[in-house]
Parts: structure tokens; C-alpha cells; sequence
């Protein structure tokens, strides 16, 4: 592990509003704010709304920002990302707030049910070979709605075309209420604020001149989940290696 990392690393456990649990310490004690993140750590009753896999974390704070009167938490597994966010948000004195270090397959440990009122995934690996790691997956779709509220939100922010249509797909073989839709944000006539908001991979995408695609739908609850049976063209641009990638980024 670098340097760099292990500075933000101890940097970060000075954060009071930065929560970083090793699985052995969860699985022997278990975490004290499940179920008591607005009494015991926000000290109000705003709804809370998580960002999975939240990277450097700019839409937690982005949100935060926007809306005072709803709290925020950033999970992610890579902690040396959510630093910067953290660090932000800190700084700025924000209260409304957090982030969690800790896998997503976790996050029923760190949340009790109906804890939660939105879910926000934004750009996350559509995982085209493994249904299973695919965060719309009904296998996801099970978990969340372990922490969500009743009429909990899900939203998906996208590059990947295939990601978007599996989403599409698994929401209509599931029967979920589609709140909005749109496979061309930027040209969709939206002025929502929140969409407004870019991280720090979706501007490498725009640069490319790649479409960003968005749905926000209520996870209901279900009896059983039906995985859609559909072939999904492949997004071609993500069999490029790393140096390949970041060529096309700078337009070289």
C-alpha cells in the first residue's frame, strides 16, 4: 500500500463522522448505530439516503449540500477515495453527513429495517460476466429491501448502455413503479437539480461523448424476484484495457 494511502487512511481515523468497521470487529460486536443512525449520530429525524459505492464521494457531498434536511452516507470499500469527500464534507462543517468503509454485500449489518429511505448508485462496474456482482441485480434488489423503507427509492446513474437495459429489464419483470427514465440525461429537457450534480468518472465520460443514463424506481416489496432472461449487447468501449481507456479520455 502506498504512502498516500495510508495517510488518508490514518488521516480519516481522526473523522468522527467517518465509520471504518473490519469485518472480524463486526462480526464479534456488531455495529452500535444500526437502527440508531438518527438518534445516535445525526440527532434528528431526516430521512437517510445512501450512496453505494460512492468513489471520492462527491454526490454524498453534492446532496448534502443541496439538501440540509435529509442525511447522507457514502459507502465504499476503498477508503484511500471516500477521503476526499470526507475530508470536504468535514472541513465545510457539514452535519448531515457521513461516510462508511465497508463491502456492499455487508450493508444490512450497518443498517435495520426501514432504516433507510433512498439508494443512490451512481457509475457502478456493470459487472456484464456476473449477475450475481451486478448492483440492480435482484439479488441487490433482495438486500435492499432488507434496510429500505416501504416506498424506498432506488437511483441509477450510468454510462454503461448495458447496465441501463439490464436495469430496465430486471424493473419490468419485477413490476417496480418507474418514477423517471431517461438513456440521454443531458438532452432529456431535465432541470432537476440533483441530476445536475457530476462525479468525478461521469465527466471522463462526457469528455468521451458518452450518454449518461438515469432511472429512479421504488423497490417494493415482493414475494419473489424474477432475474430477466435477456441477451444484453456488451458495452464495446469497456473491453479496453486501463492505458487504452485513459488514451481515448485525454483524446490522444
Amino acid at each position: 500500500m502506498g504512502k498516500n494511502k495510508l495517510a488518508k487512511f490514518d488521516d480519516m481515523a481522526g473523522y468522527p463522522h467517518v465509520f471504518q468497521f473490519p469485518f472480524a470487529v463486526l462480526k464479534e460486536k456488531g455495529f452500535d448505530l444500526k437502527g440508531k443512525w438518527n438518534t445516535h449520530f445525526f440527532k434528528n429525524e431526516n430521512p437517510i439516503v445512501l450512496e453505494l459505492g460512492c468513489g471520492k464521494g462527491e454526490y454524498t457531498v453534492g446532496l448534502g449540500r443541496l439538501f440540509p434536511e435529509k442525511n447522507f452516507i457514502g459507502v465504499d470499500i476503498k477508503g484511500a477515495r471516500m477521503w476526499s469527500g470526507a475530508k470536504d464534507s468535514l472541513e465545510s462543517g457539514m452535519c448531515n453527513v457521513a461516510f462508511l468503509r465497508t463491502s456492499i454485500e455487508l450493508i444490512d449489518h450497518f443498517f435495520a429495517s426501514g432504516e433507510v429511505a433512498e439508494i443512490w448508485l451512481t457509475f457502478p462496474d456493470p459487472q456484464m460476466k456476473k449477475v450475481s456482482k451486478r448492483l440492480t441485480s435482484t439479488s441487490f434488489m433482495r438486500l435492499y429491501r432488507k434496510i429500505l423503507a416501504p416506498n424506498g427509492l432506488i437511483h441509477l446513474k450510468t454510462d454503461s448502455g448495458f447496465m441501463y437495459t439490464y436495469t430496465c429489464e430486471m424493473i419490468q419483470a419485477n413490476r417496480y413503479p418507474v418514477l423517471f427514465s431517461t438513456d440521454d440525461l443531458y438532452h432529456s429537457g431535465s432541470t432537476d437539480e440533483i441530476l445536475a450534480i457530476k462525479t468525478y468518472y461521469e465527466q471522463q465520460w462526457l469528455d468521451r461523448g458518452l450518454t449518461i443514463k438515469y432511472i429512479r424506481f421504488i423497490c417494493e416489496e415482493r414475494d419473489e424476484l424474477i432475474e430477466p432472461d435477456v441477451e444484453i449487447e456488451f458495452d464495446v468501449y469497456r473491453s479496453f484495457n486501463r492505458s487504452k481507456r485513459s488514451a481515448l479520455a485525454s483524446g490522444k
